[in-house]
């Protein structure tokens, strides 16, 4: 049999004890296919155990590829997880759905309106003062008449699950910084890829019409008269825990990406530092500002004084109508569970309609009859507080849990826990085995205000649940009535400007693509170091007496130079240089340090960027399933191959200063590195024979053997090594290649002068090589080569004040991002509520 009919088949199977069947998106209570799935049966039905692993090892490469992370509040950044199989819901049951989740976000709109303008709904008793007032969401310095928004709802989320009947029923409401649309996108092009079959037979609603529509939206948000406006997306930084998602929407977008060090206000307009052409340290002004940093933290001088992540002044900008802050400041209190008792009676006042989505019932303790009815089914409720985690009561007895909410009813709520409905999901159970299990899940869908109008995105994100916990998402998959329906329904996009955006980069950005070409650099030299010892210890590691053995532990004198010593073992050793993250100078550390470096930047690079750490990974994980000595070499070659492949990313990078910037790191850790790497090695005699292998292997770890080789015959000597490395213009790998490079990056950097403190150095250290006399360099003093070894510390040292002076010029001064630790300041996608049986 196959997958899915295992599937059906084991549902038919009765169930034991009380607990009532759940609703499944699949299969129909007579046991054959739901509506949506009828069409896809042929195909679908035919999928075994053995396409669905096939399946899920293409997502977790594709993800890995893409560099997909999340990371749940105060936890470690991880994968992204996709289930292979797809939620789809059939156009007949979508239409009341759309219906009803556009007038859901028309009503919030209306809500926030009232709440910060005339305030009708407190005043006439529609809704309680003290959920409102008593929510740390409701942002009061912008509730002010003369501040009011008529659209301070761009983009919302809402959360749904089914109940036992199969209704949607709304869950939680997302208006602070909605986030999951780049994670839903995501999903979609890996899912159509792994499953192109049966995502051609599908005939759903594609959701690229949607972004063109966001971006239109965002665009048609200015509050000015500017051809055109500019937008920029704000994070916390990359620590977010969905930082990936939002890069993907500045990226998607074609916007800015910023910090609030980014940002500056001046005479009331919001100002973006860049660098733009010869110009530095110019400003640009900002008219639109697509907000993912919690109100709270969004501006230091009238909210969190402690704030880092915000924009001194903003507040103030906003309330000028110099800026449009998307979704408005204050929007937070929406997601406040004690609103949803009241959303008919709201729904009535505001827009004079009953309200079409129902939410999971809800009573708000502030309320003595509601507080007695929690009290009553304590343990048949969900306690949850209006603001804060969802999980704060999580792990406390029921005596504690009811002493909280008797001494402030007012700040919690009591909700039923609804059985949400079930889809099969593969389950991995081994290397070669798995099976499809029914798993909960949860539906987030986006509604945008595009025109006049509210439109949800035909399609959404679904989390699997594996008991209280989101284990995994799900591509949400919307049929539609008639193949020629448009996608989205959305048969023209909004006009959008044509007139060409500025390209300005932000300073601290180019500090990233800095350390960008720093730790490449790093990684590579160390894994090349690694591969050229790893070959001598192959054949001389239990020789230590023999001519190889003392040239294998000149090698590694040098690879403990740069990585310290760990192991005395040298498999040991090489592993731990390429596996581990924590140890200093160690390869992994350097790859660790240079995806950090991307995440800051990932809107300004290819996606093929990401593919280097798939590659990266994946050797990684084979070096430490394998215990086998070759597998070193295997793995190290793997993990080069995936670092080059960057070079190829970067040379079809347009030549703007973070392309420069990549290749001012990147040569001048090259420099730093063949210093290193000939002081341990070229300043000493150990003996001909001795010599002659070492400095081979320093060939083959700076890549510059086939050039030798070809130059000298295979002669290896000092001197024609050190001229090769040191003084050669022509040879990539030289120290006088390397410094012409940065010389000309210099040059193009809009704060170079000509006369700039790193301009002059590199002129200095040029002048140093070009009058450097090889010769003299190999002179013999004693045992050793007192002048190269005097030479190569006086450079390295240099090389690094050169370093410092490129940071003092060209890089942001202001503060830097604060670490988000446990604190939650961005949308979470877990749902609020998880109550599953």
């Amino acid at each position: 049999m196959t997958a899915l009919r295992d599937y059906a088949a084991a549902l038919t199977q009765p169930v034991l004890g009380d607990q009532a069947p759940r609703y499944d998106e699949v299969v129909a209570p007579d046991g054959g296919l739901r509506p949506a799935w009828k069409g896809l049966a042929e195909i679908a039905v035919a999928l075994d155990h053995r396409d669905l692993r096939r399946v899920d090892e293409d997502i977790v490469r594709f993800l890995a590829d893409d560099g997909v992370t999340y990371s749940r509040p105060g936890g470690r950044s991880g994968p992204w997880r996709l289930d292979a199989v797809p939620l789809v819901i059939d156009a007949a049951a979508w239409t009341p759905l759309e219906v009803g989740l556009a007038q859901r976000a028309e009503l919030l709109n209306a809500i926030l309106v009232d709440l910060y303008g005339d305030q009708r709904l407190l005043s006439e008793g529609v809704v309680p003062a003290s959920v409102v007032l008593g929510h740390a969401g409701f942002t009061r310095v912008v509730a002010r008449r003369s501040a009011i928004d008529p659209r301070p709802l761009v983009l919302s989320a809402t959360d749904l699950g089914r109940d036992a009947q199969g209704q949607w029923r709304v869950i939680a409401d997302r208006a602070q910084a909605p986030s999951g649309i780049g994670y839903a996108m995501e999903n979609r092009r890996v899912i159509s890829r792994v499953m192109p079959e049966l995502y051609r037979e599908a005939g759903l609603h594609r959701m690229e019409p949607y972004f063109w529509a966001l971006r239109s939206a965002l665009i048609q948000s200015a509050q000015s008269e500017l051809a055109d406006p500019r937008v920029v997306v704000l994070s916390p930084g990359t620590h977010s825990e969905t930082a990936y998602d939002q890069a993907f929407i500045a990226s998607t977008l074609g916007f800015p990406l910023v910090q609030g060090s980014d940002l500056v206000v001046r005479d009331g307009w919001v100002q973006m530092r860049a660098t733009h052409g010869r110009h530095s340290g110019r400003l640009e002004r900002v008219d639109v500002i697509l907000r993912r940093v919690d109100a709270a933290w969004s501006d230091p001088l009238e909210l969190r004084g402690d704030s880092q992540l915000g924009v001194a002044g903003l507040v103030e900008a906003v309330r000028r109508g110099r800026v449009r802050v998307v979704n408005g400041l204050g929007s937070g209190v929406l997601e406040n569970p004690g609103l949803l008792p009241y959303m008919p009676a709201i729904s009535q006042a505001l827009l004079g309609e009953p309200l079409r989505l129902a939410a999971v019932p809800t009573w708000w303790c502030g309320d003595p009859d509601s507080l007695s009815h929690v009290l009553d089914r304590q343990d048949r409720l969900t306690i949850r507080a209006i603001d804060g985690p969802a999980n704060a009561l999580v792990g406390l007895d029921p005596a504690s849990v009811r002493e909280r909410l008797l001494d402030e009813p007012h700040r919690y709520v009591g909700q039923e826990r609804l059985p949400l409905s079930q889809a099969p999901t593969w389950r991995s159970t081994g290397h070669l085995s798995g099976d499809v299990v029914p798993r909960p899940l949860t539906l987030r869908t986006f509604t945008l205000r595009y025109g006049s109008a509210y439109r949800p995105l035909v399609g959404g994100l679904a989390a699997v649940y594996e008991g209280d916990v989101s284990a995994s998402s799900k591509d949400v998959w919307v049929l539609k009535a008639e193949p020629t329906d448009p996608d989205q329904g959305l048969a023209e996009v909004l006009p959008m400007t044509n007139v060409r955006a500025s390209t300005g980069t932000v300073p601290r950005i180019l500090e990233d693509l800095f350390w960008f070409g720093r730790y490449a650099e790093r990684a590579e030299d160390m894994i090349r170091l690694v591969l050229a010892a790893h070959a001598l210890a192959e054949d001389f590691g239990t020789r230590p007496r023999t001519t190889g053995g003392a040239s294998l532990a000149v090698l590694m004198q040098a690879v403990r130079r740069l990585g310290g010593t760990v192991h005395e073992d040298l498999d040991a050793e090489f592993r731990s240089l390429l596996l581990d993250a924590q140890r200093p100078g160690s390869a992994a550390q350097a790859l660790a340090g240079l995806r950090d470096a991307l995440a800051g930047v990932r809107d300004q690079l290819s996606q093929d960027t990401w593919r280097v750490f798939g590659a990266t990974d994946r050797a990684a994980h084979a070096l430490e399933e394998s215990g086998h000595s070759h597998q070193v070499a295997e793995s190290a070659g793997r993990m080069l191959t995936g670092i080059l492949s960057l070079q190829g990313v970067t040379a079809s990078m347009i030549r703007d200063p973070g392309w420069h910037m990549i290749g001012i790191g990147r040569h001048l850790e090259r420099a730093v590195q063949v210093c290193h790497l000939l002081d341990e090695t070229a300043t000493v005699r150990r003996g001909i024979d001795v010599d002659r292998d070492v400095l081979n292997a320093v060939l083959v770890a700076s890549e510059s053997s086939v050039t030798h080789r070809r130059r000298y015959r295979g002669y290896v000597r000092t001197g024609g090594v050190l001229e090769l490395l040191l003084t050669d213009l022509d040879n990539p790998r030289s120290l006088a290649f390397g410094l012409a490079e940065i010389a000309a990056h210099l040059t193009a950097l809009p704060a170079s002068t000509g006369s700039t403190r790193p301009e002059r150095l590199v002129a200095d250290l040029r002048t140093t090589l070009e009058e450097t006399d090889i010769a003299t360099l190999v002179a013999i003093g004693g045992v050793g080569r007192p002048n190269l070894e005097a030479f190569l510390a006086s450079y390295a040292a240099q090389l690094g004040r050169l370093a410092d002076a490129v940071a003092e010029v060209h890089f942001a001064t202001g503060p830097a991002p604060r670490s988000l630790g446990s604190i939650a300041l961005v949308d979470s996608l877990e749902a609020p509520v998880r109550s599953v049986p």
